[in-house]
């Protein structure tokens, strides 16, 4: 494959969805270019505005937040997989997540996991709801404020 297949067929991949840099690199690899090349074709890319690792946080904080409801934790741990900075991660968060609504939508996933437990809620049941919200990314104290708040109701 040529430099300038390369760079449509890539072009073409990005226009699609947000992708991540890393992704994008990754998908190059596998379609066989060398180190020099997918440099070229990645640069290309990015002065063409089809990859954006800013866009491609906020579009990806935003989308596992409001619409899987995860947390923090689990955000940020993704997207450094996909090789992005913490500090851009952080500063995105900052950015796209509003904290009363945070906190309403982990209360709302406790809500929901509670049906059928009996108030008030014994121990293992306690457990189970801070191991639910730990898996969905939410943060130790916030769960401790919030699955007090839920087993009182």
């Amino acid at each position: 494959m040529t430099k300038e297949q390369a760079l449509n067929k890539a072009a073409a991949y990005c226009a699609h969805a947000e992708r991540a840099p890393k992704d994008v690199e990754q998908k190059l690899r596998d379609w066989g270019m060398d180190d020099d090349d997918m440099d070229d074709v990645m640069k290309r890319l990015r002065d063409d505005h089809f990859v954006d690792e800013e866009r491609y946080a906020h579009a990806f904080i935003n989308d596992k937040f409001e619409y899987e409801h995860w947390g923090r934790i689990k955000i940020a741990f993704a997207l450094r997989q996909k090789g992005i900075s913490q500090s851009l991660i952080n500063n995105t968060m900052d950015d796209v997540i509003d904290p009363e609504k945070y906190e309403n939508i982990l209360q709302d996933l406790l809500k929901s996991r509670m049906k059928g437990m009996a108030l008030p809620l014994a121990q293992n049941d306690r457990a189970r709801l801070f191991r639910f919200a730990q898996q969905r990314g939410f943060e130790y104290d916030m769960i401790i404020e919030a699955v007090g708040r839920v087993s009182k109701m």
